[in-house]
């Protein structure tokens, strides 16, 4: 599937690919590797969610050029002291071809290119696979907050994805993980229950990889991007909202937004001034390293090695920006422990070890008994089709956008069927459902990452950060881990594309205006109603197209666009009006050469409007028709029916003739011309 949405959320989420940092390689180059120089990405991320604008542009990696836009037979050059790129897909790489596996591509994609990997892809993928693991433990942390879940199901949900899509991923970019999106989406229908939570990622999972089998992807190019906007902008403030409460270290507030809104405003006043001062200033110092990574210049091979490893020291501080606040944050709280004081809210106690690799609970005990496993879909409800489209649209958008800049091409299927075993697989380890991260994609693009293997290191980080760290996140505050989701959810809002669809298309600010106030009320109001809103609109156009009308001898009346059978009656009433109406009353040619395709309706409808135009002595020809419709049209048999290959053999013929009598040849003028829509 390949969304009309999806790329639009991913052109305004993947990255905004100018002027960026590039990755640390470049100033690697000199100091001791003799393997060559890496390059580096020059995308700059946002990192955050769909709503930062993305401008697909050329960048480098150690794997080979990017970005040019065109395949050619023969081989491009490799980069100096460079290695060829790794294909990720069979019809268009960013560098050197790939010979053909024989393995069927959808089937595994792994075997397209590990045979061939190269040494020289090793150092950049660990670099990227470190720094996308810097990024992915305190964000986990906070997502599992957020979605109202013990913290370490914010980690049992961040190893599985990145093992799964080394095997089955079409992007090298792309990381599966937990995200502000999902996250909101599980507090709203898991209940901050986790035996609800797991198994969400089971049943998502089944339904993804069902409509990857089936090749349904199609379905989510019905959510349009207006709609994919109002969603994600009203996100961004409901759950920097939601967050609110932990940097002021209030208790109790209400999930719903508007009482969480009134709730926080009338407690102001119980605000814990050491969350609040910590807080502030862990958003600020997110908000500085974000700029500094963004206005980074770059650091050329020839620099001295000082001023390379200053660049590669500042680099990593601003891509490692979450886990250097986390752990400062984590200091200053065991400081005050020691010194006997404690002014801030801290995470508390998270279990030590692995999780159990066990199927997820099909039913749930309860004070009041045991909730069957029908009981527990029907408490999910309508998430059951939010939760796993929600995650394919972001998945998707995010590899589409991220393979556009790059250079190479993904297979949106194969995605779909990656996402599905990775939720599937996931939940047997108490995983939430997941999907690919915007903000750790880009860290992980920036880093330079040649081929998916850097998701491996990535996994087994975390993997070891439960099995020997869990103990330290105990002195991680709260209001700090507020502080790093706010920061990640800040750039979704995209105030612009207000402006923009007033500039472009005010239509469109319906769909958009429905779905981001009705998504404070509840997220899934909210999309629905924006899907509807797009549907009508869209179903609107379809039954009521536009109607280019030339007068003269004859009416010549074209059709903007195909029939199909809400818009027959259309046809008929404006054709019969403007000809009967017309004085005297005139014959008709109906060009169809923008129509592609009728319907049996559509049929019907021709057939009584020849017939009702001969009771007033008029006829009606077609001329240009395409052969799918002229076939349509033969089989139909219509009486008095007459084609003509052109507009111009129409006139030249004189257009129609009434049954059973020969019209006299006519001219057509353009007296008035007109648009009926």
């Amino acid at each position: 599937m390949a969304p009309t949405a999806a790329p639009a959320a991913a052109a305004a989420a993947a990255g905004a690919a100018k002027g960026a940092a590039p990755a640390p390689a470049s100033a690697l180059a000199g100091l001791g590797r003799s393997s060559g120089r890496p390059g580096s990405s020059s995308a700059r991320s946002h990192e955050a969610g769909p709503a930062a604008q993305i401008r697909p542009g050329r960048s480098r990696s150690p794997c080979g050029r990017s970005g040019q836009g065109r395949h050619r037979r023969s081989v491009p050059p490799r980069p100096r002291g460079g290695a060829a790129p790794v294909p990720l897909s069979p019809v268009r790489s960013s560098g050197r071809a790939m010979p053909r596996s024989r393995c069927p591509f959808p089937a595994l994609p792994v075997l397209r290119w590990l045979p061939r990997y190269r040494r020289a892809w090793l150092p950049p993928d660990m670099l990227a696979g470190l720094a996308v693991a810097l990024t992915a433990v305190p964000q986990a942390l906070a997502y599992a907050e957020l979605a109202g879940l013990p913290l370490q199901y914010g980690l049992y949900s961040s190893f599985m994805g990145c093992f799964v899509y080394f095997f089955l991923g079409t992007a090298k970019d792309v990381t599966l993980g937990p995200t502000a999106i999902m996250s909101l989406l599980v507090s709203s229908y898991a209940f901050h229950e986790p035996v609800y939570a797991v198994l969400l990622a089971f049943l998502s999972g089944c339904i993804q990889l069902a409509m990857g089998l089936l090749q349904l992807g199609f379905l989510l190019d019905f959510i349009s991007c207006p709609v994919i906007k109002g969603f994600t902008s009203a996100a961004s403030i409901t759950i920097s909202f939601n967050q609110i409460k932990n940097i002021l270290g209030l208790q109790g507030i209400p999930r719903q937004f508007f009482l969480q809104v009134y709730e926080t405003l009338r407690r102001i006043g119980e605000t814990r001034a050491g969350d609040a001062v910590l807080g502030l200033t862990c958003l600020a110092a997110l908000t500085a390293l974000r700029a500094m990574k963004s206005h980074l210049p770059r650091a050329a091979p020839v620099e001295p090695l000082a001023t390379r490893i200053s660049y590669l020291i500042v680099w990593i501080s601003a891509t490692a920006r979450n886990a250097l606040v986390v752990l400062f944050a984590g200091l200053v709280a065991y400081s005050f422990q020691v010194m006997g004081s404690q002014p801030l809210t801290l995470t508390g106690s998270i279990p030590r070890g692995l999780p159990a690799f066990r199927p997820p609970c099909f039913s749930v005990a309860t004070p009041n008994g045991t909730v069957p496993f029908q009981g527990m879909v029907q408490d999910m409800g309508v998430g059951l089709a939010v939760v796993p489209l929600m995650g394919l649209l972001e998945s998707i958008a995010i590899a589409k956008a991220f393979a556009s800049q790059n250079g190479y091409r993904i297979d949106p299927n194969q995605e779909l069927l990656a996402l599905g075993v990775a939720n599937i697989l996931g939940s047997f380890v108490s995983s939430y459902p997941i999907t690919g991260s915007f903000g750790r994609t880009a860290v992980n693009a920036q880093s330079g990452v040649c081929t998916p293997v850097g998701g491996l290191l990535t996994g087994t980080l975390v993997l070891l950060s439960l099995a020997y760290l869990t103990s330290l996140f105990y002195y991680i505050p709260r209001a700090a881990l507020a502080a790093v989701i706010i920061s990640a959810v800040v750039p979704m809002f995209d105030a612009g594309i207000f402006r923009t669809l007033w500039r472009v298309k005010r239509l469109d600010l319906v769909p958009l205006c429905v779905t981001f106030l009705l998504c404070f009320w509840e997220v899934q109001y909210g999309i629905v109603a924006g899907v509807l809103v797009s549907g009508i609109l869209l179903l609107y156009s379809i039954a009521r197209p536009p109607i280019k009308v030339l007068e003269g001898n004859v009416l010549l009346m074209q059709p903007g666009s195909s029939l199909h059978f809400p818009a027959i009656e259309w046809l008929r009433d404006t054709v019969c009006s403007r000809a009967l109406t017309a004085s005297p009353p005139r014959s008709v040619i109906l060009d169809c050469c923008h129509i592609s395709s009728i319907d049996y309706t559509v049929v019907v409808g021709l057939a009584e409007l020849l017939q009702e135009l001969h009771k007033h002595g008029l006829s009606l020809a077609f001329c240009g028709l395409k052969d799918p419709v002229l076939q349509v049209l033969l089989s139909a048999d219509l009486e008095g029916f007459q084609h003509f290959p052109s507009r111009e053999e129409a006139e030249r013929c004189g257009g129609a003739e009434p049954w059973g009598s020969r019209a006299e040849p006519f001219t057509s003028t353009t007296e008035s011309s007109g648009l009926i829509q």
